[in-house]
């Protein structure tokens, strides 16, 4: 079984969210399992440097009325043996960002046009025919298009699943610049949505299946579809949901060479050690008996800041520390700026991102929060597990899916949970975390390292991965 995954970041290469941690991991796990899979992504500027490569083809590739040149190089995943494409035209992706400087850019339709095709191009230039095309996300949802105009004739009609891993975001532009695509009027029907072209719901009728990133999520978005809501519930029977799994080639504190100690289940000195030192570089006040509170985040609606906003200075009032890394709107980046200012000692905001940081914060912290809207698997809760820092989650989604309510009588459960949104309700979960943590640190320890023990690699998922391509197969 031959399988090409489209997707437009991967991590350690190129990243902005959790879809490049998917890429970079699923891939190598699929591999394991004896499929023989490769990766394709756009050779962004941010990917230079970061990967040995060789050029293997140059084409190309007819976009918005002209020939545009595409050369094509191959590498390998990060640690591992699975061949990864880059797909090459400077003009659209040698760019200081991914996707945008402060907004879209203007011709994403017209770059991730190019990149559908060019993927299905590089196939027929290698010689290489999959039986199974595996795109992610609206970048890669042109793809069912392209095969239905036969672009490029010798791969005939293979299989294609798509993967949403965030149905907020669809690939809109306005319908007068549908013409860039160079599809052929009957192949694009499925993608105008009024006087818009929406790659995601065309995708999502074209495709032959569709899974999300986590069972709930995909009953979730047939009721919340996020205006997609008929195209789903027309897909319904083709539609499952897999939950996201972890790199514990990256993720796992017992090994993690970003960490200050390392840790785990059996010895978590390491972890009050890591405590202490995120303490002091951050310039919060030392004690380890303080629960410390983080968030590692885009900030962003989507993640329940609102909620968090709201509830901030009496969430404060139960005498925890708050860390946060992460950037996003402004209006967040400049409440915990000011909160770091109000709370000496006590608040730490770091307006950036950071791999080390992240993997820092994930090891020294008591408490991960994550009060999403919505929230189609998350990745944080499960580092959060793995690294023995309990979520205190909204129920939504992948969230759902993985973290348990912690009861005392049963001991059973890895982290704290409520449903409503609203800043209530998150505060009388903080309240209960506090609480445990305060008053029963043998029922914490026992709680957080349920969750360590837990097996969150992506082998379980993969095999998941495994049959859905085995039901594109029959």
């Amino acid at each position: 079984m031959r399988v090409l995954f489209v997707s437009s970041e991967v991590a350690s290469l190129a990243k902005t969210g959790g879809l490049a941690d998917v890429a970079l991991a699923l891939p190598k796990a699929l591999h394991e399992l004896g499929i023989e899979i490769a990766v394709v992504m756009p050779k962004y500027r941010a990917v230079n440097g970061k990967a040995e490569m060789a050029e293997v083809a140059r084409f190309s590739v007819p976009i918005a009325g002209e020939e545009k040149e595409c050369i094509a190089y191959q590498g390998t995943l990060p640690n591992s043996e699975v061949p990864i494409y880059f797909v090459s035209h400077d003009p659209y992706f040698d760019r200081p960002e991914l996707y945008g400087e402060g907004s879209e850019y203007e011709d994403a339709l017209e770059r991730f046009a190019f990149f559908s095709r060019a993927s299905l191009e590089l196939c027929d230039a290698l010689g290489w025919y999959p039986d199974i095309i595996h795109a992610n996300d609206w970048h890669a949802a042109l793809i069912p298009a392209y095969l239905a105009d036969r672009v490029a004739p010798a791969l005939g009609q293979p299989k294609t699943l798509l993967t949403i891993h965030n149905l907020g975001y669809q690939g809109v532009s306005a319908w007068d610049k549908a013409y860039v695509t160079e599809l052929s009027p009957e192949a694009l029907i499925p993608y105008q949505q009024g006087n818009r072209i929406n790659l995601l719901k065309g995708g999502i009728l074209g495709v032959d299946l569709i899974n999300a990133v986590s069972p709930t999520y995909a009953k979730e978005i047939l009721v919340e579809g996020a205006g997609l809501e008929s195209e789903l519930q027309a897909r319904a029977d083709s539609i499952f949901g897999v939950i996201n799994g972890v790199d514990v080639d990256v993720w796992n504190p017992k090994t993690d060479a970003q960490l200050w100690a390392t840790y785990d289940q059996s010895d978590l000195r390491g972890k009050a050690q890591n405590k202490k030192l995120l303490q002091q570089e951050l310039g919060l006040n030392v004690d380890p008996s303080v629960p410390v509170f983080s968030v590692i985040s885009r900030l962003a609606d989507q993640k329940g800041f609102d909620i968090i906003m709201q509830a901030f200075d009496r969430m404060m009032e139960q005498g925890i520390q708050f860390v946060l890394l992460g950037t996003g709107a402004a209006e967040y980046e400049e409440f915990f700026t000011e909160a770091q200012g109000r709370y000496p000692g006590r608040v730490a905001s770091m307006i950036t991102f950071s791999e080390q940081w992240a993997h820092r914060i994930e090891a020294s912290a008591d408490v991960f929060l994550m009060p999403s809207h919505y929230e189609p698997c998350g990745l944080n809760q499960l580092y959060s597990l793995l690294y023995g820092t309990v979520p205190l989650v909204r129920a939504t989604g992948g969230l759902k899916d993985t973290v348990f309510e912690l009861d005392l009588l049963a001991d059973t459960g890895n982290g704290f949970l409520f449903e409503e949104r609203s800043a209530e309700a998150f505060l009388d979960t903080v309240s209960r975390a506090v609480d445990v943590y305060s008053h029963q640190p043998e029922a914490w320890n026992r709680m957080l390292k349920r969750g360590m023990s837990a097996d969150l690699s992506w082998g379980s998922s993969a095999k998941q991965y495994q049959a859905l391509y085995q039901r594109l197969m029959c």
